[in-house]
């Protein structure tokens, strides 16, 4: 795209300013100078490039060149180093002003849209700026890792680098939100998210990364982005080990827990009487756990937990005497692991109801 013609604004009192000082090769003064800086500062708002400035800088050096054989090109060199000097600073100043604001406006946007403070209509108008139709269905993964992540923090660009990479101008919003990683796109592009979250396992140093399911509309956004902190708060409480988590394929867990107070009530009428026995009931509910989470097979459950297939054998007996179900029993085994769960999503033991 070839650079607009420099308007005289530009250099308005350059050829003057080149005169005076080349001739008794003084410095520029203070007011020289904050002349020189607000053009420059105007220049960068209005949008002109800063190395076709120079160049009609050097042009103009060149066109207004003193004609006096007494001046010495020194001089001459000297002034207009000086010139372009704070021109450019004041190019640069208004430069990273327009930065700074570009980023303040970015934050804002980014936390009215995750968190739905906006009006929706405004809201999806400031997304086009950014790139987002939010008039689609869109889709929101968050990855978190060992450490909080923050706007230009080398995480977010190796990740971003990557997406560019391999998507390049498709409508992605990557961005940074309570130190996690949070990536926003189209619903019918799963592939993104796909690649999103194998890109942040890796630069995250083996994190943990959850997808919400697409929603429609600009409110589609935050109620992706909601499903996708959930599903990382559910692989927490209930210990899950898989790097990438779906919302759609948590669902279950959202419907056991409903109904708080029944769950509560399942909990501690199932589970209740394991607080009898020496240790208390977390042992007991650390077992149960292990054994439903290996499909049921002692030899994996007592590895997993560090025990003797005998010594796990002796625990699910244990149960059984205490709370008269049955972990073996298929009719047992689906209250049981039911009141595993709602322990486990509810902190229970550790925070009686």
């Amino acid at each position: 795209m070839a650079e607009p013609d420099i308007p005289e604004e530009c250099l308005d009192g350059y050829a003057h300013l080149l005169a005076a000082a080349s001739a008794t090769g003084r410095r520029l003064t203070r007011e020289e100078l904050d002349s020189r800086r607000a053009l420059g500062e105007r220049a960068a708002e209005a949008g002109y490039g800063l190395r076709a400035l120079v160049g009609a800088h050097l042009a103009a050096t060149r066109a207004h060149w003193p004609a006096s054989r007494t001046v010495s090109a020194d001089s001459v060199l000297a002034a207009a180093e000086q010139a372009v000097d704070a021109f450019a600073e004041g190019y640069e100043r208004a430069q990273r002003l327009a930065v700074r604001q570009e980023e303040a406006a970015r934050r804002e946007f980014i936390d009215d849209l995750l968190y739905g403070r906006s009006d929706l209509g405004l809201l999806a108008e400031r997304a086009e700026r950014f790139g987002l139709r939010l008039s689609y269905e869109h889709a929101v993964a968050v990855a978190e890792g060992p450490s909080g992540y923050e706007e230009g923090h080398a995480v977010p660009r190796e990740v971003e680098r990557a997406l560019i990479g391999r998507f390049g101008g498709r409508s992605i919003l990557l961005t940074t939100k309570d130190g996690r990683l949070v990536c926003v796109a189209p619903g019918d592009q799963d592939e993104v998210l796909t690649f999103f979250a194998k890109q942040a396992y890796a630069a995250t140093d083996g994190g943990r990364v959850a997808i919400g399911r697409p929603q429609p509309g600009p409110g589609g956004v935050v109620q992706s982005y909601e499903e996708a902190l959930n599903a990382l708060d559910l692989a927490a409480r209930l210990e899950i080990d898989e790097p990438v988590l779906r919302a759609a394929d948590l669902l279950v867990y959202p419907v056991l827990t409903r109904d708080r107070q029944a769950m509560a009530d399942l909990v501690v009428n199932t589970l209740g009487p394991l607080r009898q026995a020496r240790g208390g009931a977390q042992p007991l509910i650390d077992t149960l756990a292990a054994y439903f989470d290996s499909g049921c097979v002692a030899a994996e459950a007592a590895r997993r937990l560090a025990l003797s297939v005998r010594a796990l054998t002796y625990r699910l007996e244990r149960i059984h005497r205490l709370t008269g179900a049955n972990p073996s029993d298929p009719v047992h085994r689906y209250t049981l692991q039911t009141a595993v769960i709602g322990a486990r999503l509810l902190d229970w033991p550790a925070k009686p109801f």
